[in-house]
């Protein structure tokens, strides 16, 4: 397991419920050299004496080297977390908007505790939702989160909008395109 050990007296912001973990906060990181190298994997974050602070998804090419998925021990990271998350943030958005060609933001990142990850509904011809995966934990998370979506909302078309100079300073590739479901119209509006 990738574990990650904070400076003394860098642990503050995290105990303040700060999701973001910069590489400068960062005593060392702890686990194999595939685990240190892999986009997304998950770490346990603790403090300088070993007490837990976090679960978070690591990114080890970016300035912000992990973000916060759980502040609780006992929470596990995975599909059923994800699917939690996403229906809380959906509860508070739906019923789709059926209002052609205006974007509804329907999860936002942090706000939502799904560091990264921005989802809007279109409903542009079948309607269509937009995805931008914006950390390295949420894009190691991708195909969970798109069936999770697809499941809660019942939009079968799901496209990645990609920001790539975001991505690239998370360092990860371009991949805008089709996830699920019909290419979007070429007028398909996004929110920035």
């Amino acid at each position: 397991m990738l574990i990650i050990t904070i400076k003394q007296g860098k642990e503050k912001s995290l105990l303040a419920g700060d999701p973001w973990i910069y590489l400068s906060a960062i005593e060392r990181v702890d686990g194999k050299f595939h685990e240190k190298m892999k986009l997304g994997a998950t770490a346990l974050v603790r403090s300088s004496s070993g007490q837990f602070l976090a679960r978070a998804g690591w990114s080890p090419r970016s300035q912000i080297r992990a973000r916060v998925w759980s502040f609780d021990e006992a929470e596990a990271v995975d599909h059923a977390m994800f699917k939690r998350r996403i229906q809380a943030a959906l509860a508070k958005h739906l019923p789709l908007t059926t209002q052609s060609g205006k974007p509804q933001r329907l999860i936002n990142a942090e706000e939502d505790r799904l560091p990264g990850l921005i989802v809007e509904y279109n409903a542009l011809d079948a309607g269509y939702l937009s995805c931008q995966f914006q950390a390295a934990g949420v894009d190691a998370w991708k195909v969970a989160i798109v069936k999770t979506l697809i499941a809660e909302t019942g939009c079968p078309n799901v496209y990645e909008h990609t920001d790539y100079l975001i991505r690239k300073g998370e360092g990860l590739s371009g991949g805008a395109g089709v996830l699920a479901g019909d290419e979007p119209p070429a007028d398909l509006s996004v929110l920035r």
